[in-house]
């Protein structure tokens, strides 16, 4: 258990002090998954109309590629309601996806060439625009097979309850600014430790040689067809995912307030990057990106974790950030999970709900130089090698091993999952932890440790394996037909995001380029 005093009064504190809806907790996922053909390939098929507007559907789009799908869940504040709704989201998609499939992996399916990679095309509006411009841009700096890669997002917020009982036990005010300044301390805590969870669900430990072509690594070849490492966990969250050479030496964001988060982005999507420059912003008429900057736009910011709001329509985010503050977190290290028809389950949603309390309830150190570098040297490490649980790792200017320092962590993580389930003892967050504990006694248990043996024992390439486990997840949801109902469910809002798009595209459009000045400008007053 740790030494923490704090910590440890206000664990004990969290039965007597807190109401029970502070461990109500509110998410919302985001599943990414290619479309492939019968033979695991990327398809070339558009978008089903069926599926309505991608533009405008709330719960079913596009991520960059027209091939690759973004299902999103409302928020809930139930676990078991997110994954009955991401599943039955599964069911309609599947239901007019004829012989394709929904491909299971992080890591791509088997790739043709970058210019077989379509953009996805979000209409004829300004907005509809400035969305595939934007992932063309993304194409021209980074490639476009480094934008298939899939992953799930987990939005993460606080009940306010609980920051009404937190403000009171620290003695603060439950103001926006409190919240802000607490969720950046969550951050922190999670970056320190993201290393963990990518250890924990890391499911990309190898990839196709497709994917690999014009591209400098160091993996070790698995078959004519496969690349890996042998302790890899999550080669997504390493330097063959997504990474920006751009970012990594200019862009310094260390999260230890709002105010540099925000001043940083601003900075990033105003300064511009000479090879970006080199690129050029249209040729005949296209836009080969939004601008030569560091990063387009905030969206553009890779990270393991990321502080957001929900901007009133019209409005730039960050200037919302601002005068709002961060109303939710979005965590965005978790690979797809091949093994689960929906890509993720309810221990992996337990688990970090019980570490972001944690982070929430931890001393929360700022981030210096010296622990910027260790946070990404931890997670390099434990995604080249992380099952080796005797991999070195360094805590706040301590050596420990991958075993020693997990064990530490899970431990806490235990004892304040016990008292959560003595608040709600029907969630059963005890086991979740329990099942995460045994992963590092044995990192064959880890889904990328998995992964290899099942590769191995089967004697079949990672995209065999991806395909094998994308057709038993086909069969699993095409066994739950829609019933009428539901049917006439999705296919009402299906019909209603057309509808939306269609009156978007008859307002009033001024010239793109005017559109793109404006929003560009929005950035100006909060750079430095």
């Amino acid at each position: 258990m740790t030494q923490d005093t704090e910590y440890n009064q206000k664990v004990t504190r969290l039965k007597q002090d807190f109401h029970k809806q502070s461990f109500v907790f509110h998410r919302g996922i985001e599943r990414e998954s290619l479309r492939v053909d019968g033979s695991g390939k990327l398809a070339k098929t558009t978008h089903s109309p069926a599926l309505g507007s991608k533009l405008c559907h709330p719960t079913i789009t596009t991520d960059f590629s027209e091939a690759q799908l973004e299902l999103i869940t409302p928020v809930s504040q139930s676990i078991e309601e997110t994954l009955t709704t991401l599943n039955d989201t599964h069911r309609f998609v599947y239901s007019t996806l004829a012989d394709e499939v929904l491909w299971s992996a992080s890591m791509p399916c088997i790739l043709r060439t970058d210019d077989d990679i379509p953009l996805a095309q979000y209409g004829n509006s300004n907005l509809a625009k400035l969305k595939t411009a934007y992932r063309n841009g993304l194409g021209n700096r980074y490639g476009r097979s480094m934008q298939t890669i899939c992953a799930v997002h987990y939005n993460f917020s606080f009940p306010d309850s609980l920051w009404q009982d937190l403000a009171r036990l620290e003695q603060k005010h439950n103001t926006a600014a409190f919240r802000t300044q607490r969720y950046f301390d969550v951050m922190r805590n999670f970056r320190r430790l993201s290393w963990l969870p990518i250890y924990l669900f890391g499911a990309s430990p190898a990839v196709c040689n497709s994917f690999l072509k014009g591209r400098q690594h160091k993996l070790s070849s698995f078959d004519q067809s496969t690349a890996f490492l042998p302790t890899a966990t999550s080669l997504r969250n390493g330097n063959l995912g997504y990474q920006s050479d751009a970012q990594s030496e200019l862009l310094n964001i260390c999260y230890n307030n709002i105010e540099n988060y925000v001043t940083q982005l601003a900075n990033a999507v105003t300064t511009p990057y000479p090879a970006y420059s080199k690129i050029g912003i249209q040729n005949n008429g296209d836009f080969l990106q939004l601008n030569d900057s560091i990063i387009q736009s905030e969206a553009e910011f890779y990270t393991t974790i990321r502080a957001k709001c929900v901007p009133p329509k019209g409005t730039n985010f960050l200037t919302s950030l601002v005068a709002n503050g961060v109303e939710y977190i979005e965590i965005r290290l978790l690979d797809v999970n091949p093994y689960q028809p929906l890509g993720i389950d309810q221990h992996t949603m337990k688990f970090l709900d019980v570490l972001l309390l944690y982070c929430l309830l931890t001393e929360s150190p700022e981030h210096d130089e010296t622990l910027c570098r260790n946070v990404k040297d931890n997670v390099t490490r434990v995604v080249q090698q992380g099952r080796d649980i005797d991999t070195t790792l360094v805590d706040q200017g301590k050596s420990k091993s991958v075993s020693k320092w997990s064990k530490e962590i899970l431990a806490d993580l235990l004892a304040l999952a016990q008292e959560l389930d003595s608040v709600h003892p029907s969630v059963q967050l005890e086991h979740s932890i329990q099942l995460q504990m045994a992963k590092i006694d044995d990192p064959a248990k880890t889904p990328s440790g998995q992964i290899l043996t099942d590769m191995k024992t089967q004697a079949i390439p990672f995209a065999q394996f991806a395909m094998n486990k994308s057709l038993a997840h086909k069969a699993h949801f095409l066994d739950q037909p829609l019933s009428t109902n539901e049917q006439a469910y999705f296919q009402q809002i299906a019909n209603q995001s057309l509808d939306g798009q269609k009156d978007i595209e008859l307002q009033s459009q001024i010239a793109f380029t005017e559109y793109l000045k404006n929003i560009q400008q929005e950035y100006t007053p909060l750079a430095k």
